[in-house]
């Protein structure tokens, strides 16, 4: 298509003029911007419907958040773990804040509040099948492009998800406890963030021998909070939303634009420490 027919479809409102600026069939909403990534909500009004227990097979009951605007195309999709005893409240916030930037997103309470993270694993993925073949909203995902993050135990599962389906475009664990570390067998772009305050999975302990482990993952990056514990990510956190957004923003839409906020590596007062592979 030639610059002057792209001109006048857009004109005609038959591309979206995101779209057709970046040659990227994967990338919605605005050009990004620190204060885009920042804020508390996004570009797309976002709508929620309740997942009931039973709906589905192998996973609990959750909440799925999506954005209204589907001019732009299907959406990828994430699925969210909570931790060991922790209900699907305490990652609530999570749901409508990355909806917001144009992901659906589905947020769960395990089968059972002390489930360890291979069984976090297993419904989360349940959960994923559920959400893109069954779900109310299955015709506004984009199948092929499905992410999962967790915390906790959460967290772990998530990396074990990463691990036993390379066919996710994202990962990012929040605090990640597992009583195995499965990052070698990881290919999944996977970040993983830890808190310098955790006392709960210790960053010397849990997080950062995951990142290490991570070692046949080309896009891997890992961050350590400063002032920050092992209850930090169970409520909003600017700096955990930024980079989650940037994570699979720029993994799950293929989007290019984030690149910026994460190359070169950021020096950010708000982390203790921060490494990263730019995305390949």
């Amino acid at each position: 298509m030639t610059i002057l027919a792209i001109v006048a479809s857009i004109a005609l409102g038959f591309i979206a003029p995101a779209q057709a600026a970046a040659g990227n069939p994967y990338q919605r909403g605005p050009a990004p911007t620190l204060a885009s990534v920042t804020a508390e909500t996004g570009p797309f009004t976002v709508a929620s419907v309740v997942v009931p227990s039973g709906s589905g097979s192998g996973f609990n009951n959750g909440t799925i958040y999506f954005p209204t605007d589907t001019s732009q195309g299907t959406f990828g999709a994430v699925v969210i773990m909570p931790g060991f005893v922790a209900p699907q409240a305490e990652i609530a916030w999570y749901g409508p804040r990355l909806a917001s930037q144009g992901f659906v997103v589905m947020t769960l309470d395990s089968n059972a509040l002390w489930d360890f993270p291979t069984d976090r694993s297993n419904q989360q993925l349940a959960a994923l099948s559920y959400l893109t073949t069954k779900s109310a909203v299955k015709n506004e995902i984009d199948p092929t492009r499905t992410a999962v993050m967790g915390w906790s135990m959460g967290g772990g599962g998530t990396l074990e998800s990463a691990a036993s389906t390379p066919s996710l475009k994202a990962a990012i664990a929040l605090a990640p406890w597992d009583v195995v570390n499965v990052g070698d067998q990881i290919t999944v772009p996977t970040m993983i963030f830890g808190a310098d305050g955790d006392t709960v999975a210790p960053v010397d302990t849990f997080t950062l021998p995951a990142y290490n482990a991570l070692t046949n993952d080309h896009d891997k990056a890992f961050i350590e909070l400063r002032n920050a514990d092992h209850f930090t990510f169970a409520s909003p956190n600017t700096t955990v939303a930024e980079y989650s957004i940037v994570w699979l923003k720029r993994f799950v839409d293929n989007d290019t634009r984030y690149d910026q906020f994460i190359c070169p590596t950021p020096n950010d007062a708000n982390t203790v420490a921060f490494q990263n592979t730019c995305p390949m």
